[in-house]
């Protein structure tokens, strides 16, 4: 399940990253959100090129939801992947996570839709989840606007893995959307204190006092915490979702939570795909100095083409 070491590739990144700590309060999370614009903009230049963008928004249950529309190269129309953002339910955007979108889109070769949702704490549960499911629903319904075959799939990273696999949920017990895939990529889900990857991997990108703070962020009453809708290894029975790619990395605290959702999905029956990255840690595929982010892009790329027949 893990490597001796990290790679150094991802060493080195996690080093950087960890001179600028995640704060535990509202003040700290705005100020955060605000400081952290200018440096994702810079960041954001000289992108990897895709066919086009198209900035929009898609309608959401409380008002319009920023929406990031990537296209691959040729005519189309594209299959359709709806894509959801990590960040703890309390951090992250629609231009965090551009890079990845990009080199999705290129490896899938599908049109990826990135939306933004509601964040916690300011919006606590299920905000998020009604955000993303409401989009799953608007992309399947208006093709068109997405340059769309009428083939949709599902992704998202940690806090947007959960929201994806919820979503998948959530279509397949309304008797909603037809999802041909869900790409859970180190999703926030089965996650519990005891585990042994938490144990053992706190510290590295995320420690325990993170997790407390995105729980205590995002769930507004302790009863929410057992909601299926919430967190889908609460539920009885997922045989109906969508087959699905879950993947996880050795150095995550996430990661066994991430596996037991893997091993839920293979008990009820869903074609499961489980890719663990011994020696990488949690969010590397955003990590675009990290070579195996790119293997792993390029593995969920696949997975997606297989699901949607672009092969």
């Amino acid at each position: 399940m893990q490597a001796r070491e990290i790679d150094p590739q991802a060493k080195s990144a996690v080093e950087r990253q960890d001179r600028f700590p995640l704060p535990h309060s509202r003040r700290g999370v705005k100020l955060l959100r605000l400081v952290s614009r200018p440096a994702t903009w810079i960041g954001n230049r000289n992108p990897p090129p895709v066919g086009a963008t198209v900035e929009r928004t898609v309608p959401g249950p409380a008002g319009e939801l920023d929406a990031r529309l990537y296209l691959p190269d040729g005519d189309g129309p594209f299959h359709t992947v709806v894509f959801f953002h990590g960040g703890g339910f309390v951090f992250g955007s629609i231009d965090t996570h551009d890079w990845l979108c990009r080199h999705l889109t290129r490896e899938s070769e599908c049109a990826v839709l990135s939306v933004d949702y509601r964040l916690a704490p300011e919006h606590p549960f299920p905000a998020a989840v009604e955000d993303a499911y409401a989009a799953l629903e608007w992309a399947d319904a208006n093709p068109d606007a997405v340059h769309g075959t009428g083939s949709v799939a599902l992704a998202g990273d940690s806090a947007g893995g959960a929201l994806a696999a919820v979503a998948a949920l959530m279509a397949a017990e309304r008797d909603g959307p037809d999802v041909a895939h869900q790409s859970l990529l180190y999703p926030g889900v089965g996650v519990e204190e005891g585990q042994r990857s938490v144990k053992d991997n706190a510290g590295i990108v995320l420690d325990e006092a993170d997790l407390r703070w995105f729980r205590e962020c995002y769930y507004a009453r302790e009863i929410h915490e057992r909601n299926p809708y919430a967190d889908p290894t609460n539920a009885c029975d997922v045989s109906g979702v969508a087959p699905a790619t879950v993947v996880t990395a050795g150095f995550d605290p996430l990661r066994d939570g991430g596996k037991r959702y893997a091993e839920q999905l293979v008990h009820d029956g869903v074609p499961t795909r489980y890719r663990n990255y011994e020696d990488m840690v949690h969010g590397f595929m955003t990590l675009r100095e990290v070579d195996r982010a790119r293997e792993a892009i390029a593995d969920v790329g696949d997975d997606l083409r297989d699901a949607l027949g672009t092969n």
